[in-house]
């Protein structure tokens, strides 16, 4: 170990501590070397100078709480050679009003997640003409926690619900591999235009990138799409105008529910991205997406389990209640129903005749009240 740990012209051995315990080893540079550039740790990886633990390391490496990471000499640049840095752009202080705003989203926390209730309109990172974020109210949401949370995963910004917020490094590793193995659970609502021949279905198409959207758009493209898979299922219907469904995203596409659904002929009722005239419903029905993530299931990083549900935007419930339909049909179908069988349509049956007995019980015990 060198004599000055500090000293950048010395070999130098770092232990990995805990709030770097799963991520990159080129992140681990960034935060602690930032004199050290992508391009240099490269080379050191290339010529074995580079090690964790004594093994050669690539930058691309994960690496471990108590690990040693050993840094060769940096060496000596010229100033003048070097590209002026940019300044490094600060986050704009929040105001009493954003703070309140941002917790106000809150409807889970524990030590190693937060989850909110993104509502529709607010996208959840910033971009071009996009000032107001989800990742940009970050700062409220610190509480006692040292470090600023990190998102772990996106909603559309005209999709509303659950969105889970990683409040330390080792807990933002861990629930990034969740959703890329997609161990995580994700189960949305939404309201489609008529209702889909097959009540339990899934859909396989392959989506990419649109030309001359500039990657704004998405859709099915059979040689060249990423496979994506979409489970649906129907809960209630209002004759042949909508349906109101559950959809399980069993891959993460960009869009992928809304081109999914708009690819069998069922747009979500309020995209007119995807399904132009056809997605809007006449009558009062709001024109806004009625696209929710209702509920999100995915492991703690200390073994539990974190499952919340998140409460529907208004213009959603508005639309459920014009249209007749009840939520409690579909909060009582199973989260995981992996194969399509008989049985399984069953079981789906009999929870919703399930819910609406107890449905008719309460309207009949609030009925036998009014009469005492």
């Amino acid at each position: 170990m060198s004599k000055n740990p500090n000293d950048p012209n010395d070999v130098r051995q770092f232990k990995v501590a805990a709030d770097d315990d799963g991520i990159r080893l080129d992140r681990w540079f960034k935060r602690h070397l930032p004199d050290a550039t992508f391009n240099t740790v490269s080379r050191w990886a290339r010529t074995g100078q580079l090690r964790v633990d004594g093994k050669r390391a690539t930058p691309g490496d994960r690496i471990e709480q108590g690990q040693t990471i050993r840094v060769p000499p940096l060496e000596a640049v010229d100033p003048d050679a070097r590209p002026a840095a940019k300044p490094k752009r600060e986050r704009p202080e929040l105001s009493a009003d954003e703070t309140e705003f941002a917790q106000s989203l809150v409807i889970h926390k524990d030590s190693a997640a937060i989850v909110i209730n993104k509502p529709p309109g607010l996208a959840t990172q910033g971009g071009t003409k996009t000032e107001r974020h989800v990742d940009g109210l970050l700062d409220a949401l610190t509480y006692e926690a040292e470090g600023r949370p990190k998102l772990v995963h996106r909603l559309d910004k005209d999709t509303s619900g659950a969105l889970v917020v990683a409040r330390n490094a080792r807990a933002a590793a861990f629930f990034a591999k969740s959703f890329s193995s997609r161990t995580a659970r994700k189960v949305y609502w939404a309201i489609i235009a008529g209702v889909p021949s097959i009540e339990d279905g899934m859909i396989e198409l392959p989506i990419a990138k649109q030309p001359g959207t500039g990657g704004e758009k998405m859709y099915v493209d059979e040689k060249e799409g990423a496979p994506s898979r979409t489970r649906y299922r129907v809960i209630e219907r209002a004759g042949n105008r909508a349906a109101f469904v559950e959809l399980h995203p069993l891959t993460g596409r960009t869009h992928q529910l809304r081109v999914h659904m708009a690819a069998i002929g069922h747009p979500i009722v309020g995209d007119g991205k995807y399904g132009g005239p056809e997605s809007f419903l006449t009558g009062g029905v709001s024109r806004k997406m009625h696209l929710h993530a209702r509920r999100i299931r995915i492991d703690h990083p200390d073994g539990d389990v974190i499952d919340v549900r998140a409460e529907l935007p208004r213009h959603f419930a508005e639309s459920l209640a014009h249209l007749g339909f009840d939520t409690e049909l579909a909060d009582a179908l199973p989260i995981d129903e992996p194969k399509f069988s008989a049985t399984s349509e069953g079981k789906r049956r009999a929870a919703a005749h399930a819910a609406k007995d107890r449905r008719r019980e309460r309207k009949g015990e609030r009925r036998g009240r009014g009469r005492e």
